[in-house]
């Protein structure tokens, strides 16, 4: 058997899940009725599902050691960066003005990339990395996916 070539769900540990599920509603995303307040909550987007979970619950649940968390969540970057494609410059800078606006902390402002598109980037309450990008060789579809050649 091989592992499908799909992601149907990514996780990010948080805080307080709380405080992180009203961040993601102020962004506009929809909130599933699977969620369970307190404890996960599941975001509808366009490709797979967000959920977004305690830390100290996922570590547990791996079996991996607890890690104490440090000082600037902002500036600690994990090495895993999540992305939504638009597309224009403008709806960049849009989308990075409204993640402000709902508590993200700006990390890089929206500007041309040396590959031809344009980007900025954002983390999240919990210091999770988000790139908002607009790539003019990557069409997207009617959900906002975008479709490689």
């Amino acid at each position: 058997m091989s592992v499908p070539a799909r992601v149907s769900l990514a996780t990010l540990g948080v805080a307080d899940v709380a405080r992180a599920t009203e961040f993601y509603e102020s962004l506009g995303w929809r909130l599933s009725a699977a969620s369970v307040p307190g404890v996960v909550s599941f975001f509808h987007t366009a490709g797979g599902l967000l959920s977004l979970v305690a830390t100290d619950d996922i570590t547990a649940d791996a079996g991996l050691p607890t890690r104490q968390p440090p000082p600037n969540p902002a500036a600690d970057f994990r090495g895993t960066m999540l992305a939504i494609n638009v597309e224009s410059p403008a709806a960049v800078d849009e989308a990075l003005r409204s993640a402000v606006q709902a508590g993200a902390t700006l990390v890089k402002a929206g500007g041309a990339a040396e590959w031809g598109g344009y980007l900025g980037y954002f983390t999240d309450p919990d210091g999770h990395l988000w790139e908002i990008t607009h790539n003019p060789a990557w069409p997207l579809d009617p959900a906002g996916v975008p479709q490689l050649p």
